[in-house]
């Protein structure tokens, strides 16, 4: 039995780690990839040491994310699933008003950093004839006044559907997960009425663990509207 290995970015916490705690049960060697190195040995430690790489970097420095691969490589010999996670969002304020640094920053991280990832990883993953998992989000399908959030997320969405199309007839199978609104710690305050990081890492295991002619190009999951007496 060959051990698989599952590559996460944005491991450190939220849907990140939420997946590296279901992959583990499910029996995956992992690579955790975030820029919080603390809070990835915290979750290394409590997932098992020997069974976990993880790896402080910043998703669109490219030399960081082959680090990242030939480290994977040299530890675990192979990878067949990456999950391109990591993300952030943006400052309130609109198209008008909202601080054009963090655009800069949001823009980089949720588009750049998913294509490198992408690019980093695609020679192992043709080896493997593995898997890409990219998060988009439910933002990335609907129209959302002055959201340049929404804007990166409709770009990881067309990232997806043309990755697809590239990788036709290699093997290699590619799902977007789009989430609606999760109750994790990219939000100040607690959301109401919103899904937990495990249901959208349950989305993420459903996807991978189908049969290899079974392709499961997207899931959108959000959270079930309130009872009228809630």
């Amino acid at each position: 039995m060959v051990d698989r290995v599952f590559l996460i970015t944005g491991a450190s916490s939220g849907i990140g780690a939420a997946t590296a705690r279901a992959a583990s049960r499910e029996g995956y060697k992992l690579v955790l990839a975030a820029r919080s190195e603390t809070r990835l040995a915290g979750l290394a430690q409590e997932l098992g040491p020997e069974n976990v790489l993880t790896v402080g970097m910043d998703v669109t420095d490219m030399a960081a994310q082959q680090a990242m691969v030939e480290q994977a490589l040299e530890r675990f010999g192979r990878l067949d699933v990456v999950f391109a996670n990591a993300g952030r969002g943006g400052s309130p304020g609109g198209f008008g008003g909202a601080d054009h640094e963090a655009w800069r920053d949001m823009i980089l991280t949720n588009i750049y950093g998913v294509g490198l990832t992408v690019q980093a990883t695609l020679p192992a993953l043709r080896k493997s004839r593995g898997h890409v998992l990219l998060t988009g989000s439910a933002a990335g399908r609907a129209t959302l006044p002055g959201s340049m959030y929404g804007a990166t997320k409709w770009a990881v969405t067309g990232l997806g559907y043309n990755l697809r199309e590239e990788l036709r007839g290699s093997g290699i199978r590619v799902t977007l997960i789009e989430p609606g609104m999760v109750d994790t710690p990219f939000f100040d305050e607690p959301p109401e009425h919103a899904l937990h990081d495990r249901d959208i890492a349950a989305a993420v295991l459903y996807a991978v663990g189908q049969p290899e002619h079974v392709d499961v190009n997207e899931i959108l999951v959000r959270p079930t509207p309130p009872r009228d007496d809630d």
